[in-house]
C-alpha cells in the first residue's frame, strides 16, 4: 500500500553548514518577554490583539510596538510578530495597517499563515521579512519550492512539528530557505493549519486563534462497533510535551537556524526555565560537548509545565511514545505512588524531591472528574516529621512517607493504592526563577568588542562593536598627554572600559593601539565609555528606514486575468472514498466530476476503469500532507490517467506542475482559501477551480464571492467535516504494540474505529496512504438552506463528499441535492428532510457560525 514512499533518507550529499541557532522564546505578556530577555533568548515572538493564533494570550497593542521593539533591540533581541491566522476579506484593510505598523516599528519579521497575505506583505512592505508560520503547513522542500513558485518571498519557514531530524536534514539540503524548528512545549495532535475540530464542533476556529483543545478531552475507542476496554487510557488524542534538549547538537549540525519554544499561554517562570535550559544546551553544543539534560534541569522543565516529556517526531516515528493517554493536563514532576490511604493522609513511596508547601496532584478517579490535590502540610518518615526529601541530596533513591494536607483540601475516599503522585507546584523554584528576571537590574548582557587608539597630542578614540557588527566611535574632549610616571596600558583600559555595570553589555575583547607613553585621566576614560555605551544603545534602538507601497492592494487585484464563463446550469460533483460509491455515482448519472480519495492509492486506477471516458470528469485527490521522500504518492496519481487532480497542499502542486504542466488542477479546502488575495494567487498559477476554506461562515463566504469571481469556486454542500488530520496513528497506538507502519501489523486494513465523545457521538477515524489519520465529524454538515443565496451570488459548482455511505445512501444524497439544484425542491425543504431522516440529524456546521 505504501508504494508512494521513496527509499529511506540516506546521508545527504550537500548538508547545510553548521550554524549557531537562535533561541526563540514565547511572550504572551511583557513579563514573559522580560523573562525571555533576561535569561538569554536571542529572539521572542508575540502577538497583537488581532490576527494571531493565541487570542487567549494577553497580547500587545500595535501602538506599543515602537517602544517594545526599541527595548528589544537595545537588549540585542529580535522581535517577531505572529500574524499567523487566516484572514477574511473584511479584514484586509486592518491587516494592511498592521503590516505597516510592524514595518515602521522595526519588527524583525512577521509570521504569516495566509499565503495571500504573505504575497500582499511582500508587495506592501517589501523590506519587512516574512516567515512562513507552522500554520502554513510546510512539510517538505517541495512546500517551500511551491511557495517560491507562487512568487512569495520568504526569509524563513517554521517546519511542521511532525518532521524528523532526517526529514529536516533532507528539507534543508533541498532548499536555501532558513528553517526554524520547535524544540520544546506542547505538541498539537493535528497538523498546524489543518485542524478543523474547533470550527466543526463549536465555531471556534484554530485557524483564527481560538482552538478549543478538543484533543485534550476524553474519548472512548470504538472498534468495529464495540467499545474497547482501555483501562485508564482515556485521552487518546492528547500528546505529551516536546523536549529536544539533547537533540540541539544534531539540529545545529543540519543547519537549523532557530530553536523555537512553544508557550505564549504559559507562565513567565516557564519561559525563564526553558530559555535558561536551552541557552545551556546551545552553549554546550558549541563548546564541543553533547548537550545532556541533567537532573536539576529536567526537574526545572517538568515543574514549570509538563504533560510528560517526549522527543516527539524529531526521532524516528514511535506512536507508542508520543501519546500516552492517561492525562491531558500539566503533571510536573513524578513523585511516586500511593501505598495506603489513611483517613487524613496517604502513605506513599516517594522517589522525587518533595518539601512542605509543594503542590501535589493524584492520578485517579474518572476522566470527567476534578483531580484530587493540594499543598503538602505535613511530611513524616518512619514517624518523624521532616521538612523535605530529595533523592539527590539525601543519597537514597526513595523513602516511604506519610503525606498530609490542609483540612478538607482532599477527598481521600477518591484515592486508591497505586495512584500516581505528581508535584505540580514548587513555590521555592518559582521564586528562584522570578528572581532571574526581576525588574531594576539587567541580568543578561550582550558581548561587545572595543578598540582604543591613543597617541600623544591626539584625542583618544574609543570604538564599540556589538554582536551584529554595529559600530560607534567617540573621541576624547582633549588630546592625550605624554605620561611622566604611569603610561596608559592595555590592562588599565580593560579595567576601565570593562566597567559596563547595569548596561546591556559586557566587554568581550579589547584591542588597543597605543603610540608612545600616553596619559589620559581615568575620569575621561570613564566618560568615553559612558558616551560610547549611550551612542551604541541609541543606535540599536533606532528603527531602520523601510518602504511602504500604498498601491500594493490595488495592483494585486488588477493583475488577475478575466475569469472563464460560468456554466449555464448548476453542476454537482461528488467525492468518493470507496469503489462502491464510485459505481453508484457513475450509475446515477448527472455528476460533473467524481473525485476519489482512497486509503489504498492503487484503487485510483480501478476507479478510472469505472468512469467512462467522455463521462464525468475523473479527479483523484492528493494526500493532505506530503513529507520528504513521499513525492511518489503524488506522481502515482498521474498513472491513473486522470482528467484533473484535487490538490490538497503546495508540495503536491509543485510536484505535479513539474510532471505535467497541462493537468487541470482543483484546489481543495485544505489550501485555506479564505480571501480574494489567496484566490487570485491560486487562479494566476493554474488552479481552474477552488474549494473555499471550511472556516468560512455564510456571510464570509458571500463576501469572498463579492470580491472574486464566483465561477472560480466549487462549494461543498454536503460532507462529514474532516476535523483532526494527524501524524498520530490511533490504529497503531491502541490496536498494536508496534511503533510505525513497518511493525504495527496494519490494523487499519482489518478494523474500523471511531472515537466516542462525551455526548455519545462516534467520530470515524480513517487512515490514508501515508499512515496519517483523519478524524471525521459524526454528524454530516449540509449547506442546503443556503443554496438559494449561493445561486444568487453566482455560484454554479457544488460538491458532496461521502465517507462510509453505501450505494443507497450515495443515490439518496445525489437525488436530494440534484433536486434542489434543478429547482424541483427548496433547500429549506431538503434541510428539514435530512434532519428527520438521519439518526444523528444534520448540522449547518461552520456556515452557521457568526
Amino acid at each position: 500500500m505504501l508504494t508512494g514512499k521513496e527509499a529511506p533518507i540516506a546521508a545527504i550529499e550537500t548538508p547545510r553548514p553548521r550554524v549557531r541557532p537562535e533561541i526563540l522564546a514565547p511572550a504572551g505578556t511583557e513579563e514573559m518577554m522580560r523573562a525571555a530577555v533576561e535569561n538569554g533568548a536571542d529572539a521572542v515572538y508575540f502577538g497583537l490583539q488581532q490576527f494571531n493564533a493565541r487570542l487567549r494570550a494577553n497580547n500587545f497593542d500595535a501602538a506599543e510596538l515602537p517602544r517594545i521593539m526599541a527595548w528589544l533591540h537595545e537588549r540585542g533581541v529580535r522581535g517577531y510578530i505572529t500574524l499567523n491566522t487566516l484572514i477574511f476579506n473584511d479584514e484586509i484593510d486592518a491587516v494592511a495597517e498592521t503590516l505597516v505598523a510592524c514595518s515602521n516599528a522595526g519588527v524583525d519579521a512577521v509570521l504569516v499563515q495566509d499565503i495571500g497575505v504573505a504575497e500582499f506583505a511582500n508587495r506592501l512592505v517589501p523590506d519587512l521579512p516574512i516567515h512562513a508560520s507552522t500554520q502554513m503547513t510546510v512539510t517538505s522542500a517541495e512546500s517551500i519550492h511551491g511557495l517560491e513558485a507562487l512568487g512569495i518571498r520568504l526569509d524563513r519557514v517554521v517546519a511542521a512539528r511532525e518532521l524528523s531530524r532526517r526529514e529536516l536534514k533532507r528539507m534543508g539540503a533541498d532548499t536555501d530557505a532558513e528553517i526554524e524548528v520547535f524544540v520544546h512545549g506542547a505538541i498539537c495532535v493535528a497538523y498546524s493549519g489543518q485542524c478543523l475540530t474547533s470550527e466543526a464542533l463549536g465555531g471556534r476556529s484554530a485557524n483564527r486563534g481560538e482552538c478549543a483543545q478538543a484533543c485534550r478531552l476524553p474519548y472512548d475507542l470504538v472498534v468495529d462497533g464495540t467499545q474497547k476496554e482501555m483501562g485508564d487510557l482515556r485521552y487518546l488524542l492528547s500528546p505529551k510535551d516536546l523536549s529536544a534538549f539533547e537533540d540541539i547538537g544534531d539540529l545545529s549540525d543540519i543547519g537549523i537556524v532557530s530553536l523555537k519554544i512553544e508557550g505564549r499561554l504559559k507562565s513567565p517562570q516557564y519561559v525563564a526555565a526553558t530559555v535558561k535550559a536551552y541557552r545551556k544546551a546551545v552553549d554546550e553544543a558549541f563548546a564541543g560537548m553533547a548537550p545532556k539534560l541533567d537532573e536539576q534541569s529536567r526537574r526545572m522543565l517538568e515543574m514549570t509545565f509538563s504533560r510528560g516529556l517526549t522527543g516527539g517526531y524529531l526521532h524516528e516515528t514511535n506512536h507508542q511514545a508520543v501519546v500516552e493517554g492517561r492525562f491531558p493536563k500539566k503533571r510536573g514532576l513524578f513523585l511516586g505512588t500511593v501505598k495506603h490511604v489513611q483517613k487524613n493522609g496517604v502513605v506513599a513511596r516517594i522517589e522525587g524531591p518533595l518539601k512542605l508547601g509543594d503542590g501535589v496532584v493524584f492520578d485517579g478517579g474518572k476522566a470527567d472528574e476534578d483531580e484530587e490535590g493540594g499543598r503538602l502540610f505535613e511530611l513524616f518518615r518512619t514517624g518523624t516529621s521532616i521538612r523535605k526529601f530529595d533523592p539527590l541530596e539525601d543519597g537514597v533513591p526513595s523513602i516511604e512517607a506519610v503525606l498530609r494536607f490542609g483540612s478538607g483540601k482532599i477527598n481521600f475516599q477518591k484515592l486508591r493504592a497505586g495512584d500516581r503522585i505528581w508535584k505540580t507546584s514548587d513555590p521555592a523554584l518559582d521564586a528562584e526563577l522570578a528572581a532571574s528576571y526581576a525588574e531594576g537590574k539587567i541580568h543578561h548582557h550582550r558581548p561587545v568588542r572595543a578598540k582604543v587608539a591613543a597617541a600623544v597630542g591626539k584625542p583618544l578614540a574609543l570604538t564599540l562593536i556589538d554582536e551584529f557588527g554595529r559600530t560607534v566611535t567617540v573621541h576624547d574632549s582633549q588630546p592625550a598627554e605624554a605620561a611622566v610616571k604611569r603610561p596608559l596600558t592595555r590592562e588599565v583600559l580593560q579595567e576601565q572600559i570593562g566597567r559596563m555595570g547595569n548596561t546591556p553589555f559586557v566587554l568581550e575583547h579589547l584591542e588597543a593601539t597605543l603610540e608612545g607613553d600616553v596619559m589620559v585621566p581615568l575620569s575621561r576614560l570613564n566618560d568615553l565609555r559612558r558616551r560610547a555605551v549611550e551612542e551604541l544603545v541609541a543606535a540599536r534602538r533606532e528603527a531602520p528606514p523601510r518602504r511602504v507601497n500604498a498601491g500594493a492592494l490595488a495592483a494585486l487585484r488588477a493583475a488577475t486575468a478575466e475569469p472563464e464563463g460560468a456554466p449555464a446550469t448548476p453542476q454537482l460533483s461528488v467525492l468518493c472514498r470507496s469503489l462502491e460509491q464510485v459505481r453508484a455515482a457513475v450509475a446515477h448519472g448527472g455528476i460533473h466530476t467524481i473525485y476519489t480519495d482512497f486509503e489504498d492509492i492503487r484503487l485510483h486506477k480501478e476507479a478510472r476503469k469505472l468512469i467512462p471516458r467522455g463521462g464525468p470528469c475523473f479527479a483523484p485527490a492528493t494526500l493532505r500532507i506530503v513529507k520528504p521522500g513521499e513525492a511518489g504518492f503524488v506522481r502515482v496519481l498521474l498513472q491513473s490517467e486522470p482528467d484533473a487532480i484535487l490538490v490538497r497542499n503546495l508540495s503536491s502542486w509543485h510536484i505535479l506542475r513539474a510532471e505535467d504542466a497541462a493537468i487541470r488542477l482543483v484546489a481543495d479546502y485544505s489550501m485555506n482559501i479564505e480571501n480574494d488575495l489567496t484566490a487570485r494567487l491560486m487562479h494566476r498559477h493554474g488552479f481552474h477551480l477552488q474549494t473555499p476554506s471550511y472556516d468560512l461562515n455564510m456571510t464570509q463566504l458571500m463576501d469572498l464571492m463579492a470580491h472574486a469571481p464566483p465561477q472560480w469556486f466549487e462549494v461543498t454542500l454536503h460532507q462529514y467535516m474532516p476535523m483532526f488530520h494527524m501524524e498520530h496513528c490511533v490504529f497503531c497506538r491502541f490496536l498494536s504494540t508496534g511503533t510505525d507502519f513497518t511493525n504495527c501489523g496494519r490494523p487499519c486494513e482489518s478494523h474500523g474505529i471511531a472515537l466516542r465523545d462525551r455526548v455519545g457521538h462516534e467520530h470515524p477515524v480513517k487512515a490514508d496512504a501515508g499512515c496519517r489519520n483523519t478524524v471525521f465529524n459524526a454528524i454530516p454538515q449540509s449547506a442546503s438552506e443556503y443554496l438559494d443565496q449561493m445561486l444568487q451570488a453566482g455560484v454554479r459548482r457544488f460538491r458532496a463528499d461521502f465517507l462510509m455511505d453505501d450505494a443507497a445512501q450515495v443515490n439518496a444524497v445525489i437525488d436530494a441535492y440534484s433536486g434542489v439544484l434543478s429547482g424541483a425542491r427548496s433547500g429549506h425543504d431538503l434541510w428539514r428532510s435530512l434532519r428527520a431522516s438521519s439518526k444523528l440529524g444534520v448540522t449547518r456546521g461552520s456556515l452557521d457560525h457568526e
